[in-house]
């Protein structure tokens, strides 16, 4: 079953330039997941994709406790340095927390001919999962990568992740970690 990787939200402001240092921390703790997950699935012809926020000011979300971060254009809602990188990559800019809504990364997908996508980055309980969610009511098949995904406590990334262990909606939504992943092989 061909795959594309989705990694969620791992830009400069929540990684290097971030006013929280405790989710900073979180979100760097998982990038050498985020860069193994990339890599094989690069080595098996999957595409990788970036999919991060693209605010712009005064932005109905910021009337959350979230605050004013990635905003358009700025050095902070660039994909963080710290991820390996490939020039066949795909950056897709979003503006809320599913990278479906609104964007064209079902027909992208569908192009590539992918069947499941991979989500990895943060935030496990809201940006993770909505692209989780979205991607099987687009009728693929979506994995959440535990040990490629954070959330602002290890009690959130767990609960989120065990909720949709035994969800009904498996296998179309399940959990795995990188290793288990890559251990699958496969291609196309």
């Amino acid at each position: 079953m061909k795959s594309a990787v989705l990694v969620i939200d791992m830009v400069k402001d929540n990684l290097e330039l971030s006013h929280h240092p405790e989710l900073a921390a979180r979100a760097k703790a998982i990038v050498p997941a985020v860069n193994r997950l990339t890599a094989g699935a690069r080595a098996r012809g999957w595409p990788v994709v970036f999919a991060t926020d693209s605010f712009l000011p005064g932005d109905f979300l910021f009337r959350g406790r979230m605050g004013e971060h990635s905003l358009r254009g700025t050095e902070g809602a660039e994909v963080s340095a710290l991820l390996e990188q490939a020039p066949e990559d795909t950056w897709l800019p979003k503006r809320r927390m599913s990278a479906f809504f609104k964007t064209d990364l079902d027909q992208t997908l569908r192009l590539w001919g992918v069947e499941r996508v991979l989500v990895c980055g943060i935030m496990t309980p809201y940006c993770v999962l909505t692209t989780a969610l979205d991607a099987v009511c687009h009728d693929f098949a979506a994995v959440m990568v535990e040990d490629a995904s954070n959330a602002p406590s290890d009690e959130q990334h767990r609960n989120c992740l065990d909720l949709y262990r035994r969800s009904p909606l498996r296998p179309l939504l399940r959990v795995a970690t990188v290793e288990e992943l890559l251990a699958e092989g496969g291609g196309d």
